[in-house]
């Protein structure tokens, strides 16, 4: 993979983020579009504000992805969907601590991508009626002074006992972030098992985050 598609799927996460802090409770969406465009619209902004400090202390990304981009993102459905068949040969107690180590992995993941952040901009797609529908696909740009537009596309779920649209995947540029962890990992835990791999997650989630450094 070339270095823009590299970047393309890393950066995805960053149109994820919006600055809840100032707020009494998490802002949930009823309409897939207002919601990336809302938290688009805030990612990059906090990252600007934080620019500075994230460059004394990079872990700071860490924590802000905890608190802030987690709410939007349904962890446990993702990773029962890297699970995948293997769940029938697992126990409740397995899939549980996998989740938990599934979503540090994948904040220690998304850390790290906001390190990447150059001034980008995020332009999504008019809103469109999703009716009674369940999954939606909402399409971005993310665009790069100097470099081609990058296509996007967030998969959202309604869960029938929720009107709250979450984030399980995002395509960039054809390539899902969800599919990719599902190639890396399922033969792991098909070989290796479930329990080792969380510990495997476990570890990687500890390594610390780097900035990351300008492209030339």
């Amino acid at each position: 993979m070339n270095i823009v598609k590299t970047m393309s799927q890393l950066l995805l996460a960053a149109s994820l983020v919006i600055s809840a802090s100032a707020q009494a409770e998490v802002e949930r969406f009823t309409d897939p579009y207002q919601m990336i465009s809302v938290v688009a619209d805030h990612a990059f902004s906090r990252l600007a504000q934080e620019k500075d400090n994230i460059k004394q202390n990079p872990e700071i990304l860490r924590t802000m992805v905890h608190e802030e981009l987690l709410p939007y993102i349904d962890v446990r459905y993702a990773a029962f969907r890297v699970i995948g068949n293997h769940i029938r040969s697992t126990t409740e107690e397995e899939r549980d601590a996998f989740v938990a180590a599934f979503q540090e992995y994948m904040i220690s993941t998304y850390a790290g991508t906001f390190t990447l952040y150059r001034d980008q901009r995020v332009i999504v797609e008019p809103g469109q009626d999703v009716g009674n529908r369940r999954v939606a696909t909402v399409r971005t740009r993310v665009i790069d002074p100097g470099k081609p537009d990058i296509t996007i596309e967030f998969k959202l779920i309604r869960h029938r006992d929720s009107e709250y649209w979450q984030v399980f995947d995002m395509v960039a540029e054809g390539i899902s972030l969800l599919d990719s962890k599902r190639a890396e990992l399922g033969g792991m835990i098909r070989q290796q098992g479930l329990a080792r791999v969380t510990e495997l997650l476990q570890e990687r989630a500890k390594q610390p985050i780097e900035l990351a450094e300008p492209e030339e």
